[in-house]
């Protein structure tokens, strides 16, 4: 006899110890199922109920899409009842619930996930491996009494960073949403953290992008026999310039510039047609053209989603660890190198009395790993259920230190190198900060080697893909945090929408491409992402453990990993990880950088603009939350308690079966 699930059968129908099947329910015990369509709508259930629900998720019984249909953690039964039009032969019921559950369903059932787990690993050591791993980390060591950092560093790592980073990918794997629709199921009224994160990642898509249109530049200005940037005898330079490199006796002044500098200065930003962020000048062709073509390779990377950009990171991931070691292997090689070897790692205790020590390797730690940009909660997002994501959080949070660690070996072998030609202290050649210690310092030091323009195209080469996996994961955290929540609209149109963020981002771009754009670039860096991403994840991690609870999101990597973190992991959860946030970030509010690029002081006024920038992100977390309390029907207590109550159950798969997750 064959009967559909969805038919109408009485319970009373159903022998003791039979499989029976009653409204889309598959249960072992009709009773228990009774109950678990009752508990399937609390949050959080007693103690008891917790034991019923870990023995559905061990497979006794399920629920298939059993979701509650008025978006407020309700069921309305004149809305959620299936009206049975019954027939002399069969018998049909038809479902007619809210768009939440529609909406989960249709997540669930039509989810993809990443085609092998190595996919998954690479692309997050793709992302957390960018290029401040190879110019932020060397500079901020030596700065902060080089060996004598590593302490901190490593502190910092233990109780801040990879909590935060284990936390993300847990998240992402168990709930299985992008940025802004995981909070329907965390807790609603912090939903604007998830509007925060993808300004904050359009903001970064807009100048990050363009530092590696400099790296292109670089690239195709290298497959020359003579790079243009190891002589004074062209266009752009001026009577300053100084080549120390040449076969004559030439002495360094204090107003020589070097060849290397003028071509980055002069000639790929031209910022000398610039009179600051009060005159930018116009647009650089040639950087336009640069940016356009890396947007189209971005474009066509992510466009089918992580199928396809899962297996473009094979290349993008691994090729900078290939060429790492190959510049490290060189540079050890170079006369001087032992210098800037002793430099690097020479440590001054004395540092590790100064506060700013702490908060440097606090914040050096947090934007290394990269919580807060919403692209741990999306990859994770497409993991299979039981994933390990435990095992991958300790994985490539190690693999991302220790790259920046052997990255400051690549740099500054390379910088003794340049003290030893100079003749001059290793301090004097480590001056310059940021892009400039890779387009000008390492730069001329590859242009002065033998073979140099095979070393010059390796080296900008890893810069694009180091530069290029990172945008992946940063516009991917955009794309999944609006298809999740506007599926209906979005989910058929994957590629138009990606199209249509392309094209926004480069626009958005533009102004970075202007003879000025370095100085909007340094702006951007320090104000647009910094504080905001700080803020957010501090709200994050107090929203998870606090509001939702510590014990409720324990339970469900439990259910996940068949094993409970830790009262280390809770701990720092808890009280560790939100403190270290909240310390960085006051310090940053209490004392704002003083900016300044090349010869030019940035004006107070960019100080007010910098802040506004990066709250114009922060600021839709209090507008949703009043918005929130607005539309929630009742009074002020009981909009509170329902806006920071999940909407939603979870819906965990079992095979073929969908189960709440209670």
């Amino acid at each position: 006899e064959t009967q559909p699930l969805t038919s109408k059968k009485d319970v009373s129908d159903c022998n003791e110890g039979e499989d029976c099947k009653e409204n889309g329910l598959l249960v072992r015990n009709p009773k228990s199922a009774l109950r678990l369509m009752e508990d399937g709508n609390r949050v959080h259930p007693s103690q008891g109920d917790k034991g019923e629900a870990a023995q559905i998720s061990n497979g006794y019984s399920g629920v298939q899409s059993s979701v509650p249909c008025n978006g407020m953690g309700e069921v309305e039964d004149a809305q959620c009842t299936a009206p049975a039009a019954t027939t002399t032969t069969t018998t049909t019921t038809s479902t007619t619930c809210g768009a939440e559950g529609q909406q989960q369903l249709m997540e669930l059932q039509e989810r993809e996930t990443w085609s092998k787990k190595i996919d998954f690993l690479l692309s997050v050591i793709g992302y957390a491996v960018d290029l401040g791993n190879v110019w932020r980390f060397p500079y901020i060591c030596y700065q902060n009494g080089g060996g004598a950092f590593l302490i901190p560093y490593t502190i910092m790592a233990i109780f801040g960073g990879i909590p935060l980073f284990y936390m993300e990918l847990a998240l992402g794997q168990y709930h299985r949403n992008g940025c802004i629709s995981i909070w329907r199921k965390i807790c609603p009224i912090f939903k604007g953290i998830g509007f925060a994160i993808c300004i904050i990642d359009l903001y970064v898509a807009s100048y990050y992008n363009t530092i590696m249109a400099w790296a292109f530049y670089y690239l195709i200005s290298s497959f020359t026999s003579e790079l243009p940037w190891t002589s004074c005898t062209n266009a752009w330079n001026t009577g300053n310039c100084t080549n120390y490199f040449s076969k004559d006796n030439v002495s360094w002044a204090s107003h020589s510039i070097s060849p290397a500098e003028e071509f980055y200065t002069r000639q790929v930003l031209q910022v000398h047609r610039s009179n600051g962020l009060e005159d930018l000048g116009g647009i650089s062709w040639q950087l336009t053209l640069c940016l356009l073509l890396i947007f189209t390779i971005v474009y066509f990377s992510i466009w089918k989603g992580v199928k396809t950009s899962g297996k473009v990171v094979w290349v993008t991931a691994t090729f900078p660890y290939v060429i790492l070691f190959i510049l490290l292997v060189r540079g050890a090689t170079l006369p001087g190198a032992w210098r800037g070897v002793l430099y690097y790692l020479k440590p001054d205790w004395q540092k590790l009395l100064a506060t700013e020590v702490w908060v440097d390797a606090a914040a050096q730690i947090f934007f290394s790993l990269g919580p807060g940009f919403g692209v741990l909660l999306a990859y994770a997002s497409y993991n299979k259920f039981h994933n390990n994501c435990y095992q991958d959080a300790l994985v490539t949070s190690t693999v991302n230190c220790l790259t920046s660690f052997v990255s400051g070996f690549v740099i500054f072998t390379v910088l003794g190198y340049m003290a030893e030609m100079r003749n001059e202290d290793v301090s004097e050649v480590a001056k310059d900060t940021g892009p400039s210690l890779l387009f000008i310092t390492y730069a001329e030091a590859i242009a002065n080697m033998p073979a140099s323009t095979f070393f010059a195209i390796i080296f900008f080469l890893m810069l694009l893909t180091l530069g290029l996996d990172s945008t992946f994961a940063g516009l991917e955290g955009v794309i999944t945090g609006v298809l999740d929540e506007f599926p209906h609209t979005w989910s058929k149109r994957r590629e138009l929408f990606v199209l249509g963020l392309t094209i926004i981002c480069f626009l958005g771009s533009l102004a970075t491409l202007t003879f000025g754009g370095a100085y909007v670039v340094k702006l951007f860096e320090e104000y647009a992402t910094g504080p905001a991403v700080l803020t957010v994840v501090f709200l994050e991690a107090v929203a998870v453990a606090w509001f939702y609870g510590i014990s409720q999101f324990c339970s469900e990597v439990k259910e996940m990993l068949g094993f409970a973190p830790g009262w280390y992991w809770r701990v720092c959860w808890v009280a560790i990880s939100p403190i270290f946030l909240l310390f960085v970030t006051c310090t940053f509010l209490s004392n704002p950088p003083e900016l300044r690029l090349f010869d030019y002081n940035y004006p107070y006024w960019t100080t007010v603009v910098g802040y506004c920038i990066g709250t114009s992100s922060v600021i839709c977390i209090p507008i949703y939350m009043v918005y929130r309390l607005i539309i929630t029907p009742g009074t002020l207590k009981e909009r509170v308690l329902k806006s920071i109550t999940p909407e939603t159950a979870t819906e965990i798969p079992f095979g073929d079966i969908r189960m709440n997750a209670v």
